[in-house]
C-alpha cells in the first residue's frame, strides 16, 4: 500500500491493559475488499469541477465502471464507515469499530459536549475531561483524515467524470468530513486536501472553508438533479453502483430511489452550516437555509442518512465502549437535563449505579438506586470498575436498546430543529417553528426508525410535549461532591407567548437531546448559542492553561508535536485561525455576540 495516501497522521497508542481499548486501528490497513486489490496511483485531477452535461456512450461508461469498481469505487463504503468511526478489515467492513469511534468521539467530543465522561483516567494520560494529551488530542480529527484519504482516489480518477452521479455523491462524504473536521479545531489544508496534495502545507480559514463546502454541495446538487434526465440504460447501471458501494442510507431495504435522498442530504448539510454561520454572516446564513429548504431537505425519517448498525450487520460502538468496555458514562449535566423533564429515555434508555457506591464519609449508595452521572471535568480515578474505581458505577445505558442505534450524518429530529430556529428568525423554511419544533421532538429517539414502534419513547412523547415547566431537580453526586440544583429553567411545551430567546432556548435544549450521542455537532451548537444550559465545567484549567472554571472549550488545540506541522502551523495557521492555538480561541462563527 501506498502510505503517501494512506496512512492516517494519528499517534498510536499501546494497550492500557484487560478489555482496554487503546489499540488505534489504521481503518485503512486492510484495503483489499471482496478479493479486489486497490490501485495506489496518485491521481490529480479536478474535485470541485463535475461534468453532469457530458454524455457518456454505453461502451465509455461500461469501460469507466469496469476501471472504477476495480482501482477506487470499493473504497467509498470505508470512507462513509470512517467518518462515524467504522473501518474496513480484510474480511470486510466494520460499520461501528469501538477503537476508532473511542479515538473520534468517547476521549474528546463526547464531554466537550457534556454527554459523557470516561470514567477513569488512563493511567494519568487523561485527569479530566480537558487534558491535553499528545497520545489522544488528534484523535477527533481521524473521521476526517481516514475518510479523505479514502475517497480523493476516488474524487480524482481520470475516469471519474465519466460517472459524475458517483463522483458526486462521493464528494458529499468529504463535505460531511470536512464541515465536522474544521469545527472541531477550526484551519486546516482544506484546498491543498482537495487538491490531493501528498505534503499540504497551507491552512485555509473557516470561511474559505465554509464557502468551499457550499460550492461543492450546489454542484452536487445540480449533479444530482440532472440524473432525471439521464437514459434508461444509464440509470440501470447507476442504480447498481449506488446499490453496491453506498451504504449510508436505508435504499438497501426499500429499494433504489434514485438521487432524491441524497439532494436531501446535500441540501440539510448546507442547512447546518448556514445556521452555524449566523451570527457572523447573517445575511448569507439566511440565503443558504432558504436555498437549502426549497431544493429539497431531509423531510422524512425515511430520508436519513448515517451509518445503519443494524442492517449492516453491525453495533454502535458506543455501546461497547460504555458497557462492555466501562469507558464512558452518563454525565451530571445530561443526567439534571434529562431528569428535569422527565425525558422518556430516562425511563428505559438509562440504567441505575450498578453497584454500590461509598464516599470519603463512609455515606453509601446503594446498588441500583438511581440515574447518577459524573460532572464533566472531575478528577477520577484510577483504574476500571473492576479494580475498584467507583466512578466505573455511575450510570451507563442499556446495551439492548443503544446497540441498534444508527450513526447519523444528519438525523431527521436535527432538520426540524434547524427549520424550526430559522423559522423563528423570520425565514422562510416551508412552515411554522412551533410545527417543526413538535415533529422535531417526535423523532428525537435515538433507536433505529424500524424499531420505534415497540419502544416506550412513541408511548410517552405525547405527554412529555404536554411539559410546560421543569420538575424540580437536584443532582448529588455519591462520591461527595456537591449538590447541584438544575440549571434547566425551560419547560418542553411550545409558548407563542415566550420571547424568542425563551423559544430558542427550547429548540436547542431538544436539539441537543435529538442530537445524542452526535457530541461533535451537539458541541457546535452549544458554543454557537450557548443552550442547553449545563452545569460549569469542573478543573477547566487542568487542559492547556487558557480556561478558567466553568469556561466551555472553544477548540481542540492542533498541538502539534513534529517540526514540519509546527512551522505550518506557525507559517499560516495561526493567521487564518486569527488567535493562539489554545482551547479557549473562538472559531470564525463562534462569535461573543447574542443570538438575536
Amino acid at each position: 500500500m501506498n502510505k503517501n495516501i494512506y496512512a492516517i497522521g494519528l499517534l498510536a497508542c499501546a494497550t492500557l491493559g484487560v478489555q482496554s481499548c487503546m489499540d488505534y486501528d489504521d481503518p485503512l490497513d486492510s484495503m483489499q475488499v471482496n478479493d479486489r486489490t486497490i490501485d495506489n496511483t496518485v491521481y490529480v485531477g479536478n474535485v470541485d469541477v463535475i461534468d453532469y452535461h457530458k454524455q457518456v456512450s454505453k461502451e465509455g461508461f461500461a469501460k469507466a465502471r469496469e476501471v472504477l469498481e476495480k482501482d477506487v469505487y470499493p473504497q467509498s463504503k470505508t470512507a462513509q464507515c470512517l467518518l462515524r468511526g467504522g473501518k474496513t478489515e480484510n474480511w470486510g467492513l466494520v460499520p461501528s469499530s469501538p477503537h476508532n469511534y473511542q479515538f473520534f468521539y468517547t476521549l474528546g467530543p463526547d464531554a466537550y459536549a457534556g454527554y459523557l465522561v470516561v470514567p477513569h483516567n488512563f493511567g494519568g494520560r487523561l485527569t479530566s475531561s480537558y487534558r491535553v494529551s499528545d497520545d489522544f488530542n488528534g484523535g477527533p480529527f481521524g473521521a476526517y483524515t481516514g475518510a479523505k484519504n479514502a475517497l480523493m482516489p476516488i474524487l480524482h480518477h481520470p475516469m471519474s467524470d465519466s460517472i459524475p452521479e458517483m463522483k458526486a455523491i462521493n464528494l458529499l462524504y468529504y463535505c460531511i468530513g470536512a464541515q465536522e473536521r474544521a469545527d472541531m479545531a477550526g484551519p486546516f489544508t482544506y484546498l491543498e486536501d482537495k487538491q490531493n496534495s501528498q505534503n499540504p502545507k497551507v491552512y485555509n480559514d473557516l470561511k474559505t472553508i465554509y464557502h468551499g463546502i457550499v460550492q461543492n454541495i450546489d454542484t452536487i446538487v445540480a449533479t444530482l438533479k440532472a440524473y432525471d434526465k439521464r437514459p434508461d440504460w444509464y440509470k440501470e447501471g447507476i442504480t447498481d453502483l449506488c446499490m453496491t458501494y453506498n451504504e449510508s442510507n436505508l435504499d438497501s431495504e426499500r429499494g433504489f430511489e434514485g438521487m432524491r435522498s441524497y439532494i436531501a442530504l446535500a441540501n440539510s448539510l448546507k442547512l447546518r452550516m448556514a445556521m452555524h454561520i449566523v451570527k457572523v454572516e447573517p445575511e448569507t446564513a439566511k440565503k443558504w437555509a432558504e436555498e437549502a429548504v426549497k431544493s429539497g431537505v431531509i423531510e422524512s425519517v425515511n430520508d436519513q442518512h448515517g451509518i445503519f448498525v443494524k442492517k449492516m450487520g453491525g453495533k454502535h460502538a458506543l455501546a461497547e465502549i460504555m458497557v462492555n468496555w466501562d469507558d464512558s458514562r452518563l454525565s451530571a449535566s445530561l443526567e439534571s437535563l434529562l431528569m428535569s423533564l422527565d425525558h422518556p429515555t430516562t425511563h428505559y434508555l438509562w440504567k441505575n449505579n450498578s453497584g454500590e457506591i461509598t464516599n470519603s464519609k463512609k455515606e453509601v449508595t446503594p446498588d441500583n438506586d438511581r440515574i447518577v452521572g459524573i460532572r464533566v471535568g472531575t478528577f477520577v480515578g484510577e483504574g476500571k470498575k473492576s479494580s475498584g474505581n467507583q466512578y466505573g458505577r455511575y450510570s451507563s445505558f442499556a446495551f439492548d436498546v443503544m446497540q441498534n442505534a444508527p450513526l447519523y450524518y444528519v438525523k431527521y429530529a436535527e432538520v426540524c430543529f434547524l427549520r424550526a430556529e430559522g423559522a423563528l428568525r423570520g425565514w422562510n423554511m416551508g412552515g411554522t417553528a412551533e410545527h417543526f419544533y413538535n415533529e422535531g421532538v417526535r423523532h428525537a429517539y435515538v433507536e433505529d426508525p424500524s424499531l420505534i414502534g415497540s419502544s416506550p419513547y412513541s408511548k410517552l412523547i405525547e405527554d412529555y410535549l404536554k411539559k410546560e415547566t421543569p420538575t424540580a431537580y437536584v443532582q448529588k453526586d455519591p462520591m461527595g461532591g456537591e449538590d447541584w440544583p438544575s440549571v434547566t429553567k425551560v419547560g418542553v411545551k411550545w409558548n407563542d407567548g415566550d420571547t424568542p430567546e425563551v423559544k430558542l432556548e427550547k429548540i436547542m435544549t431538544q436539539k441537543y437531546i435529538a442530537l445524542f450521542p452526535l457530541s461533535t455537532e451537539a458541541w457546535t451548537e452549544l458554543r454557537r448559542t450557548g443552550y442547553p444550559k449545563l452545569f460549569p465545567v469542573l478543573n477547566a484549567d487542568d487542559g492547556d492553561g487558557s480556561l478558567q472554571y466553568g469556561d466551555l472549550i472553544r477548540r481542540i488545540p492542533w498541538n502539534a508535536t513534529d517540526p514540519i506541522t509546527k512551522g505550518n502551523i506557525e507559517a499560516t495557521g495561526l493567521n487564518a485561525l486569527g488567535g493562539e492555538d489554545l482551547q479557549s480561541t473562538r472559531l470564525w462563527w463562534d462569535v461573543n455576540a447574542p443570538n438575536f
